[in-house]
């Protein structure tokens, strides 16, 4: 059974930073791309940022860029989203996601193509950004 386990969420203020973690098991990691969603108050879920299995090739969605770090350490089947210069606007339930093969192609806000649709299989972690 697939599981992920989203951690690290929390209260920060604008331009604060937050590491979220996402344990993985049930599956080969490793040979799993994989990926942030997020869903704000209110709003559709959306895709944040995608890693392949080896960790060599990233998608940002534009919103996040020069903001956020995704990494994985494929040795403890752990996925990371390094948040920095926090704006309220990410105010947000992030989700992991396991993409269906080893890559990530054509990929926005909306779409992901090895992933499909943004969803949400773990119960989240919360990132509340308010001064």
């Amino acid at each position: 059974e697939v599981q992920l386990v989203e951690s690290g969420g929390g209260l920060v203020q604008p331009g604060g930073s937050l590491t979220l973690s996402c344990a993985a098991s049930g599956f080969t990691f490793s040979n799993s791309a994989m990926g942030w969603v997020r869903q704000a108050p209110g709003k559709g879920l959306e895709w944040v940022s995608v890693i392949n299995s080896p960790g060599s090739n990233i998608y940002y969605v534009d919103f996040v860029k020069g903001r956020f770090t995704i990494s994985r350490d494929n040795a403890k089947n752990m996925l990371y989203l390094q948040l920095n210069s926090l704006k309220t606007e990410d105010t947000a339930m992030y989700y992991c996601a396991k993409g269906m093969l080893a890559i990530w192609y054509t990929c926005s806000v909306s779409w992901c193509g090895g992933f499909g649709a943004p969803r949400s299989a773990g119960q989240g972690t919360q990132v509340t950004v308010s001064s």
